[in-house]
């Protein structure tokens, strides 16, 4: 039994795993002037500013930061991104999330990028929780969890204090 809001990521800890998650991202776009960085709207968005902030420091890519705006209660419904498909066709994209639940958000978003010929296309998130009902998977992720279908993973990456709690 867990106790409500159990927290499985303190401020540092998101941070730290942010930064990895960034290296990753340079690892796997080293050769490339520029990635787009796709953050699916609230959260991922949010994570995407932030991996944007630390690839500025640790290399000379260009990160173009990207909203993806996806109907999370029905992801079939039309699907809108901040900049055109002009704007990342051909280029490395990061499709960047908080949370893989069962994996419904993330292979809709999936689904919308591939209508456009990609150099790359990788997936990043935060925490992974192992539930996947689609076939897709994180490339880049911070924490890995085992957890039952009850529990809520909450994710809070705006304010002083971030935090990502089990409930």
């Amino acid at each position: 039994m867990t106790d409500k809001n159990n927290v499985i990521l303190n401020h540092n800890e998101i941070n730290h795993k942010i930064k990895r998650i960034a290296f990753q991202i340079y690892e796997s776009n080293v050769n490339e002037t520029e990635v787009i960085l796709a953050g699916v709207d609230k959260n991922g968005y949010i994570l995407a500013k932030k991996l944007k902030t630390v690839l500025q420091k640790i290399s000379e890519i260009n990160p173009i930061l990207c909203k993806v705006s996806i109907n999370k209660k029905q992801p079939w419904k039309p699907i809108s991104t901040s900049i055109s498909s002009e704007d990342y066709k051909n280029k490395s994209l990061v499709l960047v999330d908080d949370v893989l639940n069962s994996g419904t958000t993330l292979i809709y978003g999936v689904k919308y990028f591939l209508d456009v010929p990609l150099k790359q296309f990788k997936t990043a998130v935060l925490v992974n929780r192992n539930h996947k009902k689609y076939p897709v998977k994180a490339d880049f992720k911070g924490i890995s969890l085992s957890t039952s279908l009850h529990e809520h993973v909450n994710v809070i990456l705006e304010g002083k204090s971030f935090e990502a709690t089990l409930e």
